[in-house]
């Protein structure tokens, strides 16, 4: 059937997919799975039940939690009677969910667990239009989310009809969701989204990734996240099963429990998996450990469109049967793509992942283009690595005289909620979305990104620095987990560094140094020496105005928790720059000459 609407897939599963693991998640240690009937029947009950409330076409409900199949139940009930989803990222401050709850006209907040609820509530009880509290887990003192579905079951046959007829009369233009931009700046832009635009963007996705039914994907990205959600109506519609990711730390156990094909990432996480794998890598004794860095240094060389040579070929062979098939094992043995998306890959990691055998394929867009533009596919000649891929059907995009990357097409948002001039400051007269990003187009029409405007910085002598190039080159070193490049209006560019943590409690213990925290281990003299050398030997890579002139490692790991990082792990600048001032003022206070 053709699929215009979200609620159109469950028509589809109606008619293609007859599975007993549609959609699966852990409680209690152990899987459970529901079914597609299941996820039909449990579908139209909310939407009777929110009828039964008194919800109508328009009317706007939060939900705030992790990822489950849940999510899936109350996000279809509302779609298929025209309730606009506002689905919000489970890590912000009370502060930040009481704006959200006012500005987005909200009547209703589901919450996923009693923590949630805790850091909510008092945000809810000073909304006075807000009417409903409901969670997902079973919290003392809170109506349940299955009160709704109860309710829709009991009262299915007086609202049966009025479900049909508004569905009906849904369009593909209609307002389907309102999605709060995580953003690295203070206050979340509501962005409106479509049907259509959320539709043809799973469409575009789905045609690239063509998972089976009888194909298992993992879910990792938050839900609330365009990308996550995009991923997971993609995957819905091939009639692939889905599995739910417990959390980002049990990644790794999750594959290895259920054997994905494939699962959803941002830069980070594929980051985050190769530390993991390189840091296994040094423990090993040798000659084992020597093999494991061969294959590395092959896997780093490989060329993705095949021009490797018979040689290298045969090298790669030998490396896979003894390195990089126990990669793969470790992320349970099936894993075949990742789609990866929010922020600039490395192509280093790009490159050693597709000679293990897992294309990554690297995407682009924004939330408010649903949010994807371009994508690489898995298969020459459409793909290119180091780039975000080529345009996806029905989008256009041009590249203004500043490099600024513009867009046009079925992808673009609605606007922003409530605030018709910021809508009107992103697009121009001629109907172009101006995304923010600086970019360019390579000769076989493959988009690269290199930074977002706003973020590019003029030194004191005139020269421009894009700080992203610079850190995601930097972030290359097994020493570093963090970095932020500044020095905007200064003579030069300097680093706050986050160092890899993990990796010096092991280094120490290796080199017979004792510390007591983080604090202590920053100031180690030979901690020092070895960021001195391995800044230096990247400053080598760099032009004069973009080397590290000055860097200061600090104490802390940044995460969405304490503020330096989005719920999508991108650089909060302004935050970091807040919260380190002092660490800047040592480093600008005494300039060199010249």
């Amino acid at each position: 059937m053709t699929v215009t609407r979200t609620f159109d897939l469950l028509d589809r599963y109606q008619e293609n997919f007859d599975k007993e693991d549609a959609l699966a998640a852990k409680e209690n240690g152990k899987w459970v799975k529901y079914s597609t009937q299941q996820y039909i029947d449990l579908s139209h009950a909310f939407s009777a039940g929110l009828l039964n409330l008194g919800f109508k076409k328009g009317d706007k409900i939060v939900t705030v939690s992790n990822n489950r199949p849940e999510w899936n139940f109350v996000d279809m009930g509302m779609a298929m009677i025209g309730v606009v989803h506002v689905p919000v990222f489970p890590s912000l401050s009370t502060d930040e969910y009481k704006h959200i709850l006012e500005h987005s006209d909200a009547k209703a907040v589901i919450v996923s667990d009693k923590k949630l609820y805790q850091i909510i509530n008092p945000a809810f009880e000073q909304v006075k239009d807000l009417k409903y509290f409901y969670s997902f887990d079973k919290i003392e003192g809170v109506k349940n989310w299955m009160e709704i579905i109860e309710s829709g079951r009991k009262n299915t046959d007086q609202f049966k009809e009025e479900i049909e007829r508004i569905k009906k009369e849904i369009i593909p233009d209609d307002f389907a969701t309102l999605i709060y931009t995580s953003g690295t700046t203070d206050t979340a832009k509501g962005v409106m989204l479509s049907h259509k635009n959320l539709v043809r963007n799973f469409l575009a996705a789905a045609e690239v990734f063509c998972l089976k039914p009888e194909d298992k994907y993992l879910s990792v990205l938050p839900l609330c996240h365009v990308g996550g959600r995009m991923g997971n109506y993609q995957t819905q519609y091939s009639g692939t099963s889905i599995y739910y990711a417990e959390n980002m730390g049990t990644i790794a156990v999750n594959m290895r429990e259920i054997k994905p094909t494939g699962f959803d990432a941002v830069p980070r996480i594929m980051e985050k998996i190769y530390d993991t794998v390189i840091a296994k890598g040094k423990k090993l004794p040798q000659p084992k450990k020597s093999i494991f860095f061969q294959a590395v240094k092959l896997g780093l060389k490989y060329k993705a469109d095949g021009n490797n040579g018979w040689f290298y070929n045969r090298k790669l062979k030998i490396a896979d049967k003894l390195i990089f098939s126990k990669w793969r094992e470790a992320l349970g043995g099936n894993i075949k793509l990742v789609g990866c998306g929010g922020a600039t890959l490395q192509p280093r990691l790009e490159k050693i992942f597709w000679a293990c055998g897992i294309k990554v394929l690297n995407m682009y867009g924004l939330t408010e283009t649903s949010p994807v533009i371009t994508i690489n596919k898995s298969t020459k000649p459409d793909f290119k690595l180091g780039t975000v891929g080529k345009l996806i059907e029905g989008v256009d995009v041009k590249i203004a005289e500043d490099g600024e990357v513009l867009c046009k097409g079925h992808n673009v948002m609605l606007g922003y909620y409530k605030d018709p001039e910021l809508t009107k400051s992103v697009f121009d007269d001629d109907g172009w979305f101006h995304t923010g990003d600086v970019g360019s187009w390579d000769k076989d029409k493959f988009l690269k990104i290199t930074d977002r405007k706003k973020e590019i910085f003029k030194l004191s002598n005139g020269k421009f620095i894009a700080p992203q190039i610079i850190e995601n080159r930097i972030k290359e070193s097994i020493l570093v987990d963090q970095i932020m490049v500044t020095g905007e209006h200064e003579k030069f560019a300097s680093a706050l560094i986050s160092p890899n943590f993990a990796y010096f409690e092991d280094w120490c213990i290796s080199q017979n140094i004792l510390f007591e925290n983080n604090e202590e281990l920053i100031q180690l003299p030979q901690v020092l020496t070895l960021f001195n050398k391995e800044v230096k030997k990247f400053n080598k890579t760099f032009s004069n105005p973009e080397r590290i002139n000055r860097f200061k490692l600090v104490p802390d790991e940044w995460s969405p928790a304490t503020g330096e990082l989005s719920p999508t792990l991108k650089l909060r600048r302004k935050n970091i720059e807040e919260k380190y001032i002092k660490l800047l003022e040592q480093i600008y206070i005494k300039q060199p000459a010249g």
